[in-house]
């Protein structure tokens, strides 16, 4: 039987996403995005974008990959296009002199950071056996370390901010055996992504500081599923992730922390009833996502 660590959401959490407009947009604001070269994590660009944010797409890709799409400069075009201001930075965030770079250039470009979306993570769906440790510590420094640092760096910053959040792409906290028998080390990691969001939303509540998670309920058409052999027509598009992340970080940071979101369930508290509109293949059964019960 799965173990649930998972906070309940209380009324107030509920009733603040209910609000089906949100308390401020993101205009002027300084968004920090890690990994935010491709898929969800240019999707919360774009849609920040549209508000008049400040972007910083903090993402290795910094010339075109023969085989994935997108770089740190199409994606800073596009936010422009949009309607926001875009600084692409080279970062790794396995690299703690990377990171401290970007945030000084992000503070001294944009004055401050308001929001950091915690994208970048690596992906290996092997069972133990098939796991070679440069695998496992590859997972572990990505998708771990990574979002530990990056938070690390960015509060700081964030408690000068008049609203500020950090939204971390990792699952609910529950803890079903399923996951761990059919990869171990990846679960493993995910998990603790969602430890941090437990631990610095606690830590950082009295400062002000939004801290919570958000993931997907069913499968999201990226690179990445592509790459684990999931079919696209059974999943939904980016848009869904970017507008559930945008109803959360445009939320007070002193209403809603600690929480646990799946995008599907984010967005029906702001009164969307039909979400056919984020099938790639409207009509097609979707495929529900990893870690999701």
């Amino acid at each position: 039987m799965p173990v649930r660590t998972t906070p309940v959401l209380d009324r107030s959490l509920d009733d603040v996403l209910h609000r089906k407009d949100p308390m401020t947009s993101l205009s002027d604001r300084t968004v920090f995005i890690t990994g935010g070269s491709r898929g969800i994590g240019r999707a919360i660009a774009l849609r920040a974008a549209a508000d008049g944010a400040n972007i910083v797409i903090a993402a290795k890709t910094d010339t075109p990959h023969p085989k994935l799409p997108g770089t740190i400069h199409s994606v800073a075009d596009e936010i422009v296009a949009a309607g926001g201001r875009a600084l692409p930075l080279a970062v790794d965030v396995r690299n703690d002199e990377h990171i401290a770079g970007a945030v000084d250039k992000a503070v001294a470009t944009f004055g401050g950071i308001d929001v950091l979306v915690n994208n970048a993570s690596a992906i290996f769906l092997e069972k133990t056996l098939s796991t070679p440790m440069s695998r496992f510590d590859l997972v572990f420094d990505i998708n771990v370390r990574g979002t530990f640092a990056m938070s690390q760096a960015c509060l700081p910053h964030l408690t000068q901010s008049a609203n500020p959040h950090v939204l971390t792409l990792s699952p609910p906290l529950e803890l079903n055996p399923q996951w761990f028998a059919d990869h171990c080390a990846y679960t493993m990691s995910k998990y603790a992504m969602s430890m941090t969001v437990l631990g610095l939303a606690e830590e950082f509540r009295d400062r002000g500081v939004a801290v919570n998670a958000l993931w997907p309920r069913t499968m999201i058409a990226t690179a990445a599923s592509s790459v684990i052999g999931v079919e696209s027509a059974g999943c939904r598009t980016t848009e869904i992730m970017s507008d559930a992340a945008h109803a959360i970080v445009t939320s007070p940071s002193s209403d809603l922390t600690g929480g646990f979101f799946i995008d599907e369930d984010v967005l029906r508290r702001r009164g969307v009833t039909d979400f056919s509109k984020y099938d790639v293949a409207p009509g097609t059964p979707l495929t529900k996502d990893l870690f999701v019960s």
